[in-house]
Parts: structure tokens; C-alpha cells; sequence
């Protein structure tokens, strides 16, 4: 089950935390992965270690926020590959209310995050058309539907990431493209630690646990976890499922009080 034997994948933002654990999942699987990137040498040590592995895996540079360098990397790959799958997971974070977040902030976390996003679907979408069909995962947040605490330009970016999903659902149902998203709560990623060692130096470990203690499950979730739902929402065996969001939050959403 939940084979991606012969199909072809491109995930943005494949070479750190979840997308890296996307794209191992993912090849492990049997797809071809293109690891979309803005670092090209993370990108290449993703895709070396998938080869090294058994797998098949290309790297390529680009920002998402770029429109002309999307559509040119999508060009590319569509020259030589039906695309079968793309996973839109590139983004970045952002810590502020509406008062604290500043214009250049705001603006670019929606160049990123929503234009991103926007630009993958917009270079994707055709050939997924032409070819007879496809699949597109977005990566969303529990921050689309709760108010977090100085999470305003994120959560923004988030509900925006939500909307799209399901407009591309009701608008490619005809053309057998299923769009779905997945909101995580918190994951325990690098960008986290590397978060946490900068703001509480010396309070590691206890910040992880507190972090961990919010979710009512009593730990953050793991890439890995991420990428298993990821890999089901883009195999066959999802065929029935499109235009829905969901979470993987240890029940934060649902559980909390």
C-alpha cells in the first residue's frame, strides 16, 4: 500500500525538517523526487543522501517567491517527466502581532508563504491538466484556525495556504487533480531547536519540555509523522479524498481547553 512507484514528485522546501522527511518518505516509496530549494547545496546533499540510499532524487535552486524562476525549474522538469505530485511545502516563520509586525515582514512572509504557494500551483497546474490528472498537497498550519499568540502575518499566510487548497480542489475536480492540506500543531524539527538555542540560551531542555507540554498529547509531533500522512494523501489510496485540510496536531485543535 501507498506505493508512488513510477511517479514523479516535486516538493519545495524538500531538503529541511518536514519536506526532508516528505522527500525520504517519498522515494523510499519508489517516486522520483525534485527537491525544490532555495539553498542548492542543502538541496544536493538531500538528494545524494536519496540516491546513496537507493532511491532517485534531483536538486534544483530556486525561490518560490520568484514566479519566472518557478515556472522555468517546472519547464525543465516537464520537458522530461509527466509531474504526478506536488507537495507545497516551503515557507517561513514569523513571530508578531498586528501591531509589532512591520510592512517589510508582513510582505515577506506573503511573498513566500502565499505568492509562493500561488507560484508553484500556477506553473504546476497545466501540466497536471494536459496530462489527465494529479495531485497536489499544500502544507498549511493549525494557525489557519486557531488563534496562536503572536502568530499574525503566519497565521495570515496559513489561512491563505487553507483557501487555496480548497479553490484548486473545486476547480480541478473535473481534471481528476486532488488538492488537500495538511495542518501540523508543533514538530519538533531543527528550525525549532535552532529557535529555541537563540532565544533561550541555557533553557534548552527546559523549553522543549514546556513546548511539548502544550500539545495535549504531551510531545511535539515528528517529521516523520508528517511525511506518513503526506505519503497517504499523495498515493492511490487516497483517490477519494480532495479538498480537505488536516490535522496532525496531538489533538491541540479538539482536546484542548
Amino acid at each position: 500500500m501507498f506505493s508512488l512507484q513510477n511517479k514523479i514528485a516535486l516538493i519545495t522546501g524538500g531538503a529541511s525538517g518536514i519536506g526532508l522527511a516528505i522527500t525520504e518518505a517519498f522515494a523510499q516509496a519508489g517516486a522520483t523526487v525534485h527537491i525544490l530549494e532555495l539553498n542548492r547545496a542543502a538541496a544536493q546533499t538531500a538528494a545524494d543522501a536519496v540516491v546513496a540510499a537507493g532511491g532517485q532524487a534531483f536538486a534544483h535552486e530556486v525561490n518560490v517567491a520568484d514566479q519566472l524562476a518557478v515556472r522555468g525549474v517546472v519547464e525543465q522538469i516537464a520537458a522530461q517527466n509527466r509531474i504526478d505530485i506536488l507537495v507545497n511545502n516551503a515557507g517561513i516563520a514569523h513571530i508578531g502581532n498586528a501591531e509589532t509586525t512591520i510592512e517589510t515582514d508582513f510582505d515577506r512572509v506573503i511573498s513566500v508563504n502565499v505568492k509562493g504557494v500561488y507560484n508553484c500551483l500556477n506553473a504546476v497546474l497545466p501540466h497536471m491538466r494536459a496530462a489527465g490528472g494529479g495531485v497536489i498537497l499544500n502544507m498549511a498550519s493549525i494557525a489557519a484556525t486557531l488563534g496562536l499568540n503572536d502568530r499574525f502575518a503566519y497565521s495570515m499566510s496559513k489561512g491563505a495556504t487553507v483557501s487555496m487548497t480548497l479553490s484548486v480542489a473545486k476547480d480541478y475536480l473535473a481534471h481528476n487533480i486532488r488538492c488537500n492540506c495538511i495542518s501540523p500543531a508543533r514538530v519538533h524539527t531543527p528550525f525549532v531547536d535552532g529557535f529555541i538555542a537563540k532565544n533561550y540560551p541555557g533553557q534548552e531542555a527546559e523549553m522543549v519540555d514546556k513546548l511539548a507540554k502544550a500539545q495535549p498529547i504531551g510531545r511535539m509531533g515528528t517529521p516523520q509523522e508528517v511525511a506518513a500522512l503526506a505519503l497517504f494523501l499523495c498515493s492511490d489510496e487516497a483517490g477519494f479524498i480532495t479538498g480537505c485540510d488536516y490535522p496532525i496536531d496531538g489533538g491541540t485543535i479538539r482536546l484542548n481547553t
